[in-house]
């Protein structure tokens, strides 16, 4: 009877032992394959940048008006009007220029006589040098008056203020929103600057002629383009940083001086390995990168730090990856650390 009883026993072990067997081949033989597709790693050149923000400036700018006060004859220009260089802005009254015109005739005729005596020796050298004097003090004071009377455009720009009206005094102070005593504001927008203080451990990597690209929020799809114009040779003691004027080409006029804008300075280019931006994955509750890797067959879960962005593209860096190596571009959401992987064409 214990004899029945120890064979039973045996047959149910031996069972037992064949149906887990079978249950562990159906396992490995139903272990799913997971579809995706991968871009073998490689590397590009890219440029080192350095970000910062500046508000953009007029290339010129000139709040006009006359060296003294007088009453405004005419003003020629409204805010908003494109003048160039030489073109007429505002005209004071003329009495004092028609008086001094007039005294500076008699002057000259005198000045004239005095030459020709000078060269027969029929002046006094005291009555000769008082006759120049007298010339030249009074052409110097009809230029200044002319200069004054007939206010002139010094370059191309846009008139950006209009404080006084036809008929009015300019008294000299600064009235009608004019931050500096004026009569109109002028600024030149083509091209645009802006300063930017940069910290002092890239004094030597900026240098004149240093690329600049410019983004602003109003054309968040456009890059504009920029050099450094300046680099000021001292470092602020207090703030340890450098200043740079930037110039900026707007040659349509999109951008306005006061908008806002980031800067990237490249200071140089290096080899860097880059990467599809939606083959990198973000640990749910943290910053932290991965990415998967096809190894042999089988995802390699490895964490990455990412660098500078370009456009669809993203440089990677980790010691667990090398040029050559396979990302998994598509279907790296379904893949935990190990998983078999159906690679497709």
């Amino acid at each position: 009877m214990i004899k029945k009883t120890l064979l039973g026993i045996m047959a149910l072990a031996v069972l037992t032992s064949c149906g887990a067997k079978k249950n562990n081949d159906s396992m490995v033989q139903e272990e799913e394959k997971i579809p995706v597709r991968v871009q073998k790693l490689e590397k590009m050149v890219v440029s080192r940048t350095l970000d910062y923000t500046a508000n953009l400036q007029a290339d010129e700018q000139v709040f006009y008006a006359p060296a003294s006060a007088g009453r405004i004859h005419k003003i020629y220009v409204e805010v908003g009007d494109r003048v160039k260089k030489g073109q007429l802005l505002v005209e004071m009254d003329k009495t004092q220029l028609v008086q001094a015109e007039a005294q500076f005739e008699n002057i000259k005729t005198e000045y004239n006589r005095a030459v020709q005596l000078k060269k027969t020796n029929s002046i006094s050298q005291q009555a000769y040098d008082q006759a120049v004097t007298q010339y030249e003090m009074n052409k110097a004071n009809l230029e200044f008056l002319r200069e004054n009377t007939r206010m002139i455009a010094p370059f191309d720009g846009v008139v950006t203020g209009k404080y006084f009206e036809n008929g009015e005094i300019y008294s000299g102070g600064a009235f009608g929103g004019a931050s500096k005593p004026s009569i109109i504001a002028l600024e030149k927008i083509n091209p645009l600057k802006a300063y930017v203080n940069l910290s002092e451990q890239y004094f030597l990597q900026v240098k004149e002629g240093t690329s600049v690209s410019l983004k602003s929020a109003i054309f968040p799809d456009r890059t504009f383009e920029g050099k450094v114009k300046i680099v000021y040779p001292t470092i602020d003691p207090a703030s340890r940083t450098f200043s740079v004027e930037v110039q900026i080409p707007n040659a349509k006029e999109e951008l306005r001086p006061g908008m806002y804008a980031t800067m990237n300075f490249a200071v140089n280019q290096t080899e860097a390995m880059v990467a599809p931006a939606i083959a990198i994955l973000k640990l749910q509750g943290s910053n932290a990168r991965y990415a998967f890797l096809n190894r042999d067959g089988r995802a390699k879960r490895v964490d990455i730090t990412l660098g500078k962005r370009f456009e669809d593209k993203v440089e990677i860096s980790s010691p667990d990856i090398k040029e050559g190596d396979e990302l998994v571009v598509v279907g790296q959401g379904r893949l935990v650390d190990g998983s078999l992987l159906d690679v497709l064409d």
